[in-house]
């Protein structure tokens, strides 16, 4: 098993100036493609970019929270050990599926609950699409009939 060590960096606020650059977000990857290609020289890996939240002191009394880009980076702690390439998002976070005999076999009958003679049948009601919910209506009474 591999042991790391990790270092946090703020990203890039702005882009850097270079020939040919003119664009904002060709100076801003240059000023990105810069930061990482330094510590990549140093032995550190790429490992993801994140936005975290931070409590800052507002005034005297109060506080908010501001949004800071970091990049995070990894390097084994051994020297001589090489970092292994980080595995997708679906292989890391898929369970291992288990192939024991126990997980295949079906439940024997013995484990099955058996009705005795004892328990009494429940009543299954005669009518079962009617919504317990509505009142009672009756069929059974007359109308009176008017006689001519």
């Amino acid at each position: 098993m591999h042991r790391y060590e990790y270092k946090v960096i703020p990203a890039p606020g702005k882009g850097l100036k270079a020939k040919g650059l003119k664009s904002p977000e060709a100076r801003f990857a240059y000023a990105l493609e810069t930061a990482m290609n330094e510590l990549g020289a140093e032995g550190w890996t790429y490992l993801r970019a994140d936005i975290l939240p931070s409590e800052e002191r507002q005034g005297l009394t109060s506080s908010h929270t501001v949004y800071r880009p970091l990049l995070v980076f990894q390097r084994p702690l051994d020297p001589g050990a090489s970092a292994p390439a980080p595995l997708p998002m679906e292989e890391a976070d898929a369970p291992a599926e288990e192939t024991t005999e126990e997980t295949k076999k079906p439940p024997e009958t013995s484990e099955l609950p058996t009705k005795t003679d004892s328990e009494p049948e429940a009543e299954t009601p005669a009518d079962t699409t009617a919504d317990p919910a509505a009142p009672e209506t009756s069929d059974t009474t007359e109308t009176p009939r008017k006689s001519d």
